[in-house]
């Protein structure tokens, strides 16, 4: 006995079905949109999200600080004699041990972001035992790399991401 398996034509009612599903699946997608839309970022957002400093005006010697995502971040022009100084400390002496070819791209440049990694207090430049930065609040002390020395700071000012355009421009972020 030989079976036969029946299949049904489509009917009017099923192509009914299946154009208002893709309708409603339009409809649904057109009104999510506008939502899902609006949690991107606004323009004036991304325009913070880096920003260029032209340091060539910037003397040896010389602290200055920029504003990038709402944080200062301080571009230190360093002599030779505090590249030497910052490469010399024995790091077995740091609370946060971290060597100073490891904080910047280009000896004589140094950029950190200014906060305090105690209570996030802005730093005082050329101030402290070590020339560095000294936060006044609770009396953390920085040194020319931007290390923690002494103080109740738990870690290193933080070193953002950055890079050299050119030999004067620099852009963060």
């Amino acid at each position: 006995m030989a079976t036969t398996i029946a299949t049904a034509e489509p009917t009017r009612r099923d192509m009914l079905f299946i154009a208002t599903g893709a309708v409603a699946a339009v409809g649904a997608a057109a009104t999510v949109w506008p939502f899902i839309a609006q949690m991107n970022p606004d323009a004036s957002t991304l325009a913070l999200s880096s920003t260029e400093v032209d340091i060539s005006a910037i003397a040896e010697g010389q602290i200055v600080t920029v504003k990038w995502r709402g944080k200062p971040v301080f571009i230190r022009h360093r002599t030779k004699k505090e590249i030497q100084e910052a490469e010399a400390v024995a790091l077995d002496k740091l609370p946060d041990p971290q060597p100073d070819s490891a904080r910047v791209k280009k000896p004589e440049w140094l950029v950190v972001i200014g906060v305090c990694t105690h209570l996030g207090c802005i730093p005082l430049g050329k101030q402290g035992a070590f020339d560095g930065w000294f936060c006044p609040c609770h009396g953390s002390d920085y040194d020319l790399s931007g290390r923690i020395r002494s103080g109740p700071a738990p870690r290193n000012l933080e070193v953002p991401e950055y890079a050299f355009l050119s030999d004067t421009k620099i852009k963060i972020g």
